[in-house]
């Protein structure tokens, strides 16, 4: 291979390469740039060659000139700049991420002839970081009202009778279907009492036989029955000071009841196998998803227990009677469980919204975050599509007809994606282009052609 041919390969590669590239001489002027440089900082090889490499305005350049000792750059005195981050400015005064390399070139008698550099646009990483940072304060504020998230009017008054609930003292009755957030709100109240400061115990009185959950809620003494092999406090008495949250209270047992309607009134309990009076300084917040006063009437929920615990009663409404905040939950799920597994998915496209916006859920907010759980499994794409979702939403029937889930058109895909692009590059319609692999003539087509108005934003750097 001639040298010439050699030559005219390495030029090749260089303007091949995505890393940018720069050579100086030893008065640090610029006398060679590839393509990808340029395309980074938005200036010709032509406005570059013959300046000072100091247009670039590196963020480590004035600290290297001032570690010099005369040299024009400190890698001419140390030898070599390793994978510093910094940035430069482009032509436009916007500022670029970068990861930046450096070696002296020296001539055949290895005096020092000038430096090369190479220079790694990393600023899609650090604003992925910077997402990623975000999300996460923005997961933490989401816990402004411990969790629970609605901006209708009927969360609203829900969120209004937490707080109020939270002052009292009194018992707690939390009404709905399941899968709307029942626990959520008993850990609330919890949080925003005075009784904070205590345990806080939660019971499921649906999974425990009537034995041991009378052992469960009140303890047990040894020998009580078999396998009673030690004393054993029971959940009273752990939350000694606090809340004690009794879930599902419409599966207690009668028996089960009438000693609960004891604790209520007198505040004590009795160990199972023991006659001794144990004093309890508990709240009980219950919930349940039945219709406890038809239970009253049918002989199997006692009335004057249902009157004890129905002091401050809190009814969740069914997700399908707050279907406002089906957009917020579905950001909300979005953006949780994208950042749990790390999967590039953009967003929820307006035919899926649609979809979730008309389906019923008769498995409430449980169910819509199982459905965006499948569909991160499902989607392979930029955006979650209807045909991502669980087969049972698709196919559900409403008045009388079935909910189909349309495709969207290949032009509502293309206008959902150059409006996110845009947003990612603040308008700026070149860097739009370079994120969605299309020239910035096009994306100017699709903007007139789909009516899309979008103010470029010039941000100064801080």
């Amino acid at each position: 291979m001639f040298e010439e041919d050699l030559d005219r390969y390495w030029k090749t590669v260089v303007s091949t390469i995505q890393d940018g590239i720069i050579i100086v001489d030893t008065t640090g002027s610029i006398v060679s740039v590839n393509q990808a440089l340029e395309t980074m900082t938005g200036y010709t090889r032509e406005e570059l060659i013959g300046q000072k490499c100091s247009v670039l305005n590196c963020s480590i350049f004035n600290l290297a000139r001032e570690k010099c000792d005369g040299h024009w750059c400190v890698l001419f005195k140390t030898g070599s700049l390793k994978t510093r981050r910094c940035t430069i400015m482009k032509k436009d005064g916007k500022y670029v991420q970068v990861l930046k390399n450096a070696s002296p070139l020296q001539d055949s008698k290895g005096e020092v002839i000038g430096a090369v550099e190479t220079v790694t646009d990393v600023s899609e990483i650090f604003e992925k970081n910077r997402q990623l940072a975000a999300f996460r304060r923005q997961l933490r504020s989401e816990d402004a009202f411990q969790g629970l998230i609605g901006s209708s009017a009927a969360m609203q008054q829900v969120f209004d009778l937490i707080e109020n609930a939270a002052r009292s003292d009194a018992p707690v009755i939390i009404l709905g279907e399941s899968g709307t957030g029942k626990e959520l709100v008993a850990r609330a109240i919890h949080q925003l009492g005075e009784r904070k400061k205590g345990a806080y115990v939660k019971v499921n009185c649906a999974a425990l036989t009537e034995s041991l959950l009378e052992s469960e809620l009140f303890g047990h003494v040894k020998g009580a029955y078999t396998g009673a092999f030690k004393d054993r406090a029971g959940r009273f008495e752990m939350a000694q000071g606090g809340d004690i949250f009794l879930d599902e209270i419409g599966d207690l047992p009668l028996s089960t009841q009438v000693k609960l309607l004891r604790v209520l009134e007198e505040k004590i309990i009795e160990r199972v196998g023991d006659g001794k009076p144990v004093p309890v300084d508990v709240r009980i917040i219950s919930a349940t998803n039945k219709n406890l006063p038809g239970l009253v009437e049918k002989g199997a929920f006692r009335k004057d227990f249902y009157f004890r615990i129905n002091v401050i009663p809190i009814y969740l409404p069914p997700l399908r009677e707050r279907a406002q905040d089906i957009p917020l939950l579905a950001e909300s799920f979005f953006r949780k469980i994208r950042l749990k597994n790390g999967k590039s998915i953009e967003g929820i496209s307006n035919s899926t919204m649609e979809v979730l916006m008309n389906y019923s859920w008769p498995g409430n907010i449980r169910e819509l975050k199982s459905a965006f759980e499948y569909a991160f499994v499902t989607c392979q794409d930029a955006l979650v599509q209807p045909h991502h979702l669980p087969p049972d939403i698709l196919k559900e029937k409403r008045s009388g007809t079935e909910l189909k889930a349309v495709a969207p058109s290949r032009e509502g895909i293309k206008k959902r994606q150059l409006i996110d692009a845009l947003a990612r590059a603040k308008g700026n319609q070149s860097l739009a282009a370079e994120i969605l692999g299309i020239s910035r003539v096009t994306v100017w087509n699709r903007m007139k052609r789909l009516g899309i108005t979008y103010t470029r934003l010039i941000e100064a750097h801080q």
